[in-house]
């Protein structure tokens, strides 16, 4: 099970970094041509290598890291408009997704640890 959680944990967010790049460069940008905005995609290859190389530390942040661009979706989700409000409820599904893998792939690496060598 802990390597469904790491996946979806791994997945989720590569998904969330290509949505924020095409959302502000290309989808639906505050400006024309794209907007500043795409910066917090560039934040979040922050935890992306310890998420793909396991590391429960990067796991235990990232799990309140992503609680920022969670409560972004959520405010542009409610006051957007037509595609913008579409990718920022897609924007709300990738981080719950991610925050639920993260928390079920560490608590399953706790298991594994508190369990006795065979």
């Amino acid at each position: 099970m802990k390597r469904i959680f790491h996946w979806g944990a791994a997945l989720s967010l590569i998904a969330l970094i290509l949505l924020t790049l095409a959302w502000e460069l290309w989808l639906a940008p505050l400006r024309p041509g794209g907007s500043w905005l795409v910066v917090k995609a560039v934040i979040l290859l922050a935890p992306l290598m310890g998420i793909l190389r396991e590391r429960v530390y990067t796991y235990q942040w990232s799990s309140m890291f992503i609680l920022g661009y969670f409560t972004e979706g959520i405010m542009r989700g409610w006051s957007d408009t037509g595609l913008s409000q579409q990718l920022a409820w897609a924007e709300v599904g990738l981080t719950t997704l991610f925050f639920v893998c993260v928390i079920l792939f560490v608590r399953a690496e706790r298991l594994d640890r508190a369990r006795p060598a065979q």
